[in-house]
């Protein structure tokens, strides 16, 4: 089996593509877009 590479995409990319105003939040890590959850209004607790 084969699998795909992705495509890296630059930080000029991201921001073309994933403007600040949408609705869904977006990260660029290492070259890759990851979509991240949205922030909630409730703290969490934390145990360590």
């Amino acid at each position: 089996m084969t699998q795909a590479l992705r495509k890296l995409v630059t930080f000029d990319e991201f921001v073309a593509k994933y403007p600040d105003n949408s609705k869904k939040r977006y990260e660029l890590y290492d070259g890759v877009v990851i979509e991240m959850s949205q922030p909630t209004d409730e703290p969490k607790l934390i145990n360590y």
